[in-house]
């Protein structure tokens, strides 16, 4: 079984600019992608799981916090499962792998924040593998 990892990337800054990258990310799952602008910092987003999709998260701007937990039952998940928090920021460029069997939540540390998603499997099957949970299920801790 495949478990959530960061994929390291890189920055290059010089009198042209600034050039951000995570080199060893492979897109040959990637379908589709999408970016998320949130209205307000600080707020969750999420829980969303998937036991078919894969998902990948990257902060384009400011830092963003991702949530993974990995649920024990998809109509009725344990609300005391262990949450993998991780911290993603622009200024270091990675990506946060989430294989399939794993629920997410994000959240804006700066206001502006925008996460981009790649996501495995078309838009149109997309609702087939698609389990929300309340944002409250699983609680975040305070040390990001």
């Amino acid at each position: 079984m495949a478990f959530p990892k960061l994929i390291d990337g890189g920055l290059h800054s010089d009198a042209r600019g600034e050039v951000r990258h995570v080199n060893a990310f492979d897109f040959e799952l990637v379908d589709r992608f999408y970016t998320i602008c949130p209205a307000r910092p600080n707020e969750l987003r999420g829980w969303v799981g998937h036991q078919r999709d894969w998902k990948w998260f990257f902060a384009v701007n400011g830092e963003y916090l991702v949530a993974v937990v990995q649920p024990d039952d998809w109509q009725n998940p344990s609300a005391h499962l262990p949450v993998q928090q991780f911290k993603l920021s622009a200024n270091n460029p990675q990506i946060l792998e989430v294989p399939p069997g794993f629920a997410t939540a994000s959240m804006a540390l700066s206001p502006e924040a925008r996460l981009m998603i790649f996501s495995s499997g078309r838009i149109e099957t997309a609702r087939e593998d698609d389990f929300r949970f309340p944002t409250h299920t699983w609680p975040l801790t305070s040390d990001f």
